[in-house]
């Protein structure tokens, strides 16, 4: 491979799957830790690598309603799998993180000294379904009213490695939602994985930076024309899919539909669908005090709109049912989330599918309530 020609951002390259080691090693030198995909008690879950060794190198997933398993396939790509229930977001909006602390001195409270120790994360493998859900997250906690500073901090300095996705599970509806499965943009480097080599197009003066001086060579009109045939089988492999065309309306119209009683009978309340969406923020404040009374600190954890306490007030809960939580949690999601942040809030992803118990289907029951209301 050769390397004469000036990487410009925009730019499509070819590199062999182990300059991609160096690509890591370039970004831990740039004060980076790098976060990614890697095999862990029998599934997937995002964590420091170090190497392109530590990537799940030849497996792949099968996903269904309730159902996930991580299997070993012995091909030679690294990227073949759909993510586990884990997503970018613990990162970006940690599930524990600490707000202040005190501490008693002589008999006064003193805020403790806190040290910045805000680290710059380079996500490796971003999925374009979960860049979206990123994106998603940014209009909530960096509005023009009110930025969340922890959520800033992280977010301004992290690295995308993004990659297309090319083998979609059964649960994946991403091509109608319009999220995926190609990354579009907002990354600073995007990979596309083909047999030999990755393509690499470079999205920022930040990524151009990182890669440059690393081995390459341009890419040919049958690596892009692979790449593109492989993304347009991904979308047409994908056997859900979700009609959005006047989806919130349609939602906001029929919040007495009989099928949200149907739905609220199967479902356990178990929040697992918020835990693994990577859009949902529900949050709440804790207070945790040592047994000697002399040190106590608040804390932001994550919360659901399924916990029946989240939406307890003065005078009882607003939402008692369980049918009345799963109504506000999707109608939120496809109904009123684009009146607030101009979006649907959901990206297609299909977490909630293969982690819930109850095989819960969002795509099947906004279908039957389309099909009802049409008869």
């Amino acid at each position: 491979m050769v390397n004469e020609q000036r990487l410009e951002v925009g730019s499509t390259i070819a590199i062999e799957k182990s300059v991609l080691d160096d690509l890591l090693k370039r970004l831990k030198e740039n004060g980076y830790q790098i976060v990614g995909p890697r095999v862990k008690n029998e599934t997937l879950v995002y964590e420091k690598i170090d190497e392109l060794n530590d990537l799940p190198h030849g497996y792949i997933t099968e996903q269904e309603a309730g159902y996930f398993r991580l299997h070993e396939a012995g091909h030679s790509r690294y990227f073949d799998f759909i993510p586990g229930a884990q997503s970018w977001k613990q990162f970006l909006f940690p599930p524990r993180v600490d707000l202040f602390k005190l501490q008693k001195t002589n008999n006064h409270w003193e805020k403790a000294s806190e040290e910045n120790q805000t680290v710059k994360y380079a996500f490796i493998g971003v999925r374009a379904c979960e860049l979206n859900a990123i994106l998603i997250q940014d209009k909530a906690f960096m509005r023009e009213d009110f930025t969340d500073p922890i959520y800033r901090s992280r977010r301004e300095r992290v690295f995308i490695l993004s990659v297309d996705c090319l083998h979609p599970a059964e649960t994946c509806f991403c091509a109608s939602m319009n999220t995926g499965p190609r990354v579009k943009d907002s990354f600073d480097l995007n990979l596309t994985e083909l047999d030999d080599v990755f393509l690499v197009k470079v999205g920022s003066e930040i990524g151009r930076n990182i890669l440059n001086g690393l081995p390459f060579e341009l890419a040919s009109s049958f690596m892009v024309s692979s790449a593109e045939r492989g993304l347009e089988n991904a979308a047409q492999q994908m056997k859900r899919e979700l009609n959005t065309d006047g989806l919130p309306e349609f939602i906001m119209a029929n919040l007495d539909h009989p099928q949200w009683q149907e739905i609220g009978q199967r479902c356990l309340s178990c929040a697992n669908c918020t835990q693994v969406c990577p859009t949902c923020f529900c949050w709440d404040v804790t207070d945790q005090v040592t047994l000697n009374n002399n040190e106590t600190r608040r804390e932001r954890v994550w919360d659901s709109c399924f916990n029946p306490g989240f939406s307890y007030q003065a005078g009882g809960n607003t939402r008692p049912s369980i049918q009345s939580r799963y109504r506000q949690w999707l109608s939120h999601k496809l109904g009123s989330w684009p009146q607030q942040y101009g979006t649907l809030g959901c990206v297609g992803c299909g977490r909630c599918i293969t982690w819930c118990p109850a095989k819960i289907d969002l795509t099947k029951e906004i279908s039957i309530m389309r099909e009802e209301a049409r008869s």
